[in-house]
Parts: structure tokens; sequence; C-alpha cells
């Protein structure tokens, strides 16, 4: 049919609006692609070039290098190892299985480390890396390298760890280090990101842990760029992390070293300080342990065999172990009596072997007494009836107050784990924690460093230190930090009268010089030398009426626990006090026999600087001395740094 004028204009006006709706649609589609590209091109370009750098672009944390530990001649004691490693970023892997049977094609891999790491992986964020394998060789980690293309998310990698050079001669000073678990983050609290590198290795023990903060030092970053597999093409910035500060300790390696030595065999404790200043020279506990075997985790069995061992070689019986301190708690009683001036120097008391205090009898050591005697003489032949009478004339209160001035029952600030505080009883101490009232029987137990009177070996150090010089010093064993020193200033007099003082220091070289003194077999025959000193023997066990009767039975008869542990405290040179030594043997026996010995060998080696050779002791031991130290295991020259350690990682 034949379309006319009227119908052809009718349909050419529909095609013009439909073309300008189309158009219209078409041009306002546009616009609109065109705005949200400038939206995106423009206003969010930096979103964008973030979110595309962080695609190809990671962030990684560089642990920092521990601090260095010294001794204060600069022996190294706690330094850094290089560590080839190899750790896995699940995130990175396609399969974690098939990527850990492929390295262990390439490395022989520990099957109980391999489990641990595998629960590791799965325990940690997929973007964490954790370690499957440490200590390589570098030619194991350079298998790993070579290999790289077909072990994705794996990385080879060069960290640094701890190591102690001196072995177990440190390990109750310097302590040590491990690894970062869930209950060291429970207990700290710490949020640091640095906790999160893998095996990185925090303080566990003594100065490792309670200068933490100060060793650590700050990570650093570094950017590098990925291929899509997540592999490391390239590294495109750095910023360096902060070493931990260097420590310096006031101990010497090589005195250490000997005390160590000299109480081996024992279950012991033994501390060497400066008189002067307060520094601490050397602070053992025997048995010890070796530090390095808690730096990467120790196992299962070996942690069983310290635990259970009867010595207890995890203990600090330095500064951790209590211990009545026995004979050598009497210059306390004496320093009070002669202060509260209940007593003159001069004046005798009688010893007839016991004391009679209501129906109860308290026994000198000696079963026939030592008759009539002075404090001077007292103090040499230790008489503790002498002291059962300056007890109840002082009391406890002024005992108590004069131990804490003395440095006993009192905690002392170092930065060790687990420093103990000792007891100076009060009366009002026996009501609140016993239930009881405080009974004149117990002042003469604790006139003799019996009963209640708790003190560790630290504690005698420092009472030592002080009766030496009459001033206030305090025991450091921080000596600088980065160089700066942190030792205190000049310690202050303490009042006392320069007489009452050189009463007590006459008794203590009674001790060790005169011929009824109770330690005059561990005397030194050359003058320069001569030690002062004050045994003690404190019993673990009560002495039945019917074992005196029958004879008391010595402590060769009965089983190692139960024996007394032996004490020893004292000073040298005399004319000049500059060290000061106190030394604990549990159950050891007689403080005189024992404790004397071990002590007048730490004095000789702290005032030479080296072994002390035979001319400086009896000519009838000398032979016998000799051989014991020929027998130690001492180190005959000082320590040094191995190449094998390093400041920090290249």
């Amino acid at each position: 049919m034949k379309r006319t004028q009227k119908d052809t204009e009718d349909s050419a006006r529909q095609i013009g609006r439909r073309s300008l709706v189309v158009g219209g649609l078409f041009f306002g589609t546009g616009a609109v692609l065109a705005a949200r590209m400038r939206y995106l091109q423009v206003e969010r370009a930096d979103d964008f070039r973030l979110l595309a750098e962080e695609n190809r672009i990671n962030i990684r944390l560089l642990p920092p290098a521990r601090g260095l530990i010294f001794d204060r001649n600069g022996v190294l004691l706690a330094g850094n190892e290089q560590n080839y490693r190899v750790t896995l970023v699940r995130e990175d892997a396609d399969d974690v299985d098939a990527v850990l049977d492929e390295l262990s094609r390439i490395v022989n891999l520990d099957l109980v480390a391999l489990e641990r790491a595998r629960a590791e992986i799965a325990r940690r964020p997929p973007f964490v890396p954790v370690t499957i394998a440490d200590r390589l060789s570098w030619a194991e980690i350079s298998a790993v390298a070579v290999n790289a293309p077909a072990l994705p998310g794996v990385n080879p990698d060069v960290g640094l760890s701890r190591v102690y050079p001196m072995g177990g001669d440190f390990a109750h000073v310097v302590g040590y280090v491990g690894p970062v678990s869930d209950y060291y983050l429970e207990q700290t609290g710490d949020t640091d990101p640095v906790l999160q590198i893998p095996d990185f290795q925090v303080g566990r023990y003594n100065v490792e842990a309670r200068m933490e903060q100060a060793l650590r030092g700050r990570a650093g970053t570094k950017q590098v760029e990925v291929n899509a597999g997540g592999r490391e093409m390239r590294e495109l910035g750095r910023d360096p992390p902060d070493p931990g500060s260097d420590v310096q300790l006031t101990v010497d390696a090589g005195l250490q070293n000997y005390v160590e030595a000299r109480l081996t065999g024992e279950s012991a404790g033994a501390v060497v300080m400066d008189c002067q200043t307060g520094e601490i020279l050397a602070l053992a506990s025997a048995p010890t342990f070796d530090p390095n075997l808690f730096v990467r985790g120790i196992s299962t069995s070996a942690w069983n065999g310290l635990n259970n061992d009867p010595y207890r070689p995890l203990a600090n019986k330095a500064t951790q172990g209590l211990y009545p301190p026995g004979s050598t708690y009497k210059m306390i009683v004496a320093m009070a009596a002669l202060e509260a001036g209940v007593i003159t120097p001069e004046e005798t008391i009688h010893c007839p072997g016991h004391m009679d205090l209501g129906d109860r009898r308290f026994h000198c050591w000696r079963r026939g007494g030592h008759g009539r005697m002075n404090m001077v003489e007292s103090i040499s032949q230790s008489c503790d009836v002498f002291y059962y009478e300056l007890a109840q004339r002082v009391g406890i209160e002024a005992m108590s107050a004069m131990a804490r001035r003395f440095g006993c029952g009192v905690r002392h600030e170092l930065p060790l784990s687990g420093i103990a505080e000792g007891l100076a009883p009060t009366m009002e101490w026996k009501v609140q924690n016993r239930g009881a009232a405080w009974l004149v029987g117990d002042s003469l137990n604790a006139s003799i460093g019996q009963g209640f009177v708790l003190s560790s070996p630290l504690h005698l150090a420092v009472m030592t230190a002080r009766l030496a010089t009459g001033r206030a010093v305090e025991p450091a064993i921080v000596r600088s930090i980065d160089g700066v020193s942190q030792l205190p200033g000049t310690a202050p007099d303490m009042g006392f009268d320069p007489r009452h003082l050189d009463v007590v220091h006459r008794g203590m070289w009674q001790v060790n010089n005169d011929g009824r003194g109770t330690a005059y077999g561990s005397r030194v025959e050359v003058a320069a030398y001569k030690i002062a000193g004050k045994t003690g023997t404190s019993q673990v066990r009560n002495i039945s009426a019917a074992e005196r009767a029958a004879g008391v039975l010595s402590n060769a008869d009965l089983p190692w626990e139960r024996r007394d542990h032996a004490l020893y405290v004292g000073y040298a040179p005399y004319d000049n006090p500059r060290y000061a030594c106190s030394v604990i043997v549990e159950h050891g026996g007689g403080g005189s026999a024992v404790a004397a010995p071990i002590a007048r060998d730490i004095l000789l080696r702290a005032q030479l600087g080296e072994v002390p050779p035979p001319e400086m002791y009896p000519v009838g031991q000398r032979r016998d001395v000799e051989e014991m130290h020929r027998r130690l295991p001492i180190l005959r020259e000082p320590p040094v740094p191995t190449g094998r350690i390093v400041r920090s990682q290249a």
C-alpha cells in the first residue's frame, strides 16, 4: 500500500523524537561515566594508588640486634651469633603441605621440629612468617635460595641468636633468653610488633629479663617488591632497626669463674662485693646450668633433669636462698648491745656450756663451756651463752633494727629475678604471722642466728661490707649502660661509734688469726693479704634432750638433707678492707671446716687477681691446696670474644 505524504512526515517525526531520546540516554550515560572516571582517577587517585602499591609492595619488620652484656673488664658475657634459617608465610604458599614436602627434599628437616612448625603455622595469622628450620649451614641455605621458584612462601633468612660464651658461670647473673610464648605475652601484656618476628627472643631470667626493654632495641622496617606469587623481587627502602643498649656489669669474669669452680660438687652460694663501692664482683650459685640450653627452647628431658636435681641448679641460692645465718649474726647482736650501752667491750660473761631459762636449757656449741670471756673473745670463739645474755639485755626489737641497718631483712633492688627479702623478726611479726606472742626464748635463738631469722648470701655480704667500712654501701651489679655510669655515689657513714666497730673488727681478726679462733685453720700466711671473718653453722633439725644425753650425732652420720648448713663471712685485707665475701654450703656441716676454706680461697683470688699460690697457705696445707687447684675447672686465661660473636646483622 502506497504511503501518503502525511504518513511519511509522521514517521520522520517519531524517528526524530526517538533519536533525541536515545542520544540523550547515550549522552547522559557518557556524562555519568566521565564523572565516575574523574572521581576514581582524580579524587580517589591516592587511595587507589595505595591499594595498587600494597599489591606489589610488602613492608617487613627488621629485628633489632639485642644489646651485648659485658663484665667489668669488657669480657663478653652475652652476645649474638648469625643464624641461617628458613621461614614460611602461609598466605604466600599455595599448598603448605606440598611446599613442606618439597622443602624436605632439599633440607634435612627434623620431624619433631617440623610438626611443631605445622602447629605454629595453623595457629599464627596467615601473614606472619613461621620458622621451619634454623641453624642451617651455608650450603643448605644456598640450596633453598636456588630452589626458591619451586617453594612459594618460603624465604631463606639470616638472623641473630643469643649465645653465652661463658656457659654456666653467669647463668645466675646474666640469665638467658627464650622464644616468645603465649604465656609470656599474657603475663607481660607486651604488644610490641617485634614480638611477631619469627624466633624473636626475649629475656626470661635475671639481667636478660629485668633489663629487657633496654636490651631489646627497636624494630626497623623494609619495603620489598614482590611478584604475584609473593616472591621478593627487590628491596625498595629501609628504616634500619635500633640495636639494644650494651650493658656492662660490675662482675669480674675471672673471679666468677673461680668462685663457680671452687663451689663444684656442693649445693652452695657465694657473693663477693667491693667494700668501698658496693659493686658485686662475683655472685655464684652451685650447681649451675648452661643458659644456652634455653635459647631455642629447652627439651623436656633436659628440663626435668634440672628441675628434679636435689641440689636445685635452677635456684639462685646467692639471692633467692634464705637460711638461718647462724653465728655470722653475732656481730649484729654485738653492735646492738654496744650501741645500746648495755655492755662494755671489756665486760666478761661466764659460759658454763648452757643457759637455763625457765624449764628450758639453751646450749652452747661447746659442751663444756668457754668460761669467762669478753666480746672480742666471744666473737673469736663463737660463744653462744655470751649472746644469750646479750639478747636478754638488748631485746629483739633492737637486734632486728640493727640487722636492717646492716642490710639484713630488707630487699636489695638489683636487676635480678626473685631477690629474697629475708627476715629480721619483731614481736609484731610473730603475732601477725604465727598468731602467738614473742617469747624470751625466741630472742635467745635469734641472737645466734637461729629461730625465725633468715638471710641470703647477698644479705650477709652487704652486712660484712658495712661492718668492714662503717659505711652504708648498697649492692650494685650494673656498671654502665651504653657507657653511661650507673654506679651509686660514695656511701654515707653509718654513724657508729668507731670504738664499737673496732671491737667487732678485732673479734673477726681473731677468728682467722688467733689459735683459738674458729677459722684459724683457714688463715692466710702473708701479712698483706690476711683476712678477718666469722664462721657460722645453722641447724636444720631439732636436737632432742635424749640425743644430747647420748651424744649428738655428727653431720657425717646424718642424711645429707638433715646436715647443718655451713656459713662464713669475711673481708680482706684486714688493715684496708676492699673485698667482702659470704659463703653458704647447704648441708655442708660446720662453717669452720667447709665454708671458711672456700671463702679464704675466694678472698685470696679477689686480692691477687689469679689463682692463689701455695705460699699463701699454712705449710701443712700447701700440697693439698695445690692439688685442689690443679683439679678445679678454672679458666687459666681470661675469656675473649670469638669470631662468631657479632654486634649487629649485616
